[in-house]
């Protein structure tokens, strides 16, 4: 029979953050510099780029529909996270999709990942790393290169 403690730990949330000193330490990244997690702003900054690039396209060749805005969004994080490891909006800001040894992510990371990102509510789902649960679902994160 399942009692309260056998899921209490995932329902009590994540650890409290005094247990690490800064994002990404309990994976083994540093607290800044290149391998560290990249932080909110420049993350929003980056989807600001890139949807905004998407959007200028789907305005001009698609009389700016959202469904193709968003369709060409989703083309380009998959195509550009999975063959090079970032977005546009990734790479003008130092950042790079990568997994949690360091490698870039790969077509079927970027897959999941950029339909995950779509969805929206995935990314707002964040772990005391600052990962969103896009990353968590294939051990990835964005990392400052």
């Amino acid at each position: 029979m399942v009692n309260r403690s056998d899921i209490g730990s995932w329902m009590e949330g994540p650890p409290p953050s005094g247990s690490q000193e800064w994002p990404g330490q309990r994976l083994g990244r540093p607290a800044s510099g290149p391998g560290s997690i990249a932080r909110f702003g420049p993350r929003a900054a980056a989807l600001v780029i890139d949807w905004a690039i998407c959007s200028l396209l789907s305005a001009a060749f698609f009389d700016y529909d959202g469904v193709a805005t968003l369709l060409i969004f989703l083309t380009e994080q998959i195509l550009l996270v999975g063959f090079f490891g970032y977005s546009i909006g990734h790479r003008a800001l130092r950042m790079q999709v990568q997994t949690l040894d360091g490698k870039p992510a790969g077509y079927l990371t970027a897959l999941i990942r950029s339909v995950l990102l779509c969805l929206v509510v995935p990314p707002l789902i964040i772990d005391i790393d600052q990962r969103g649960l896009h990353d968590r679902v294939r051990a990835t994160g964005l990392f400052r290169i």
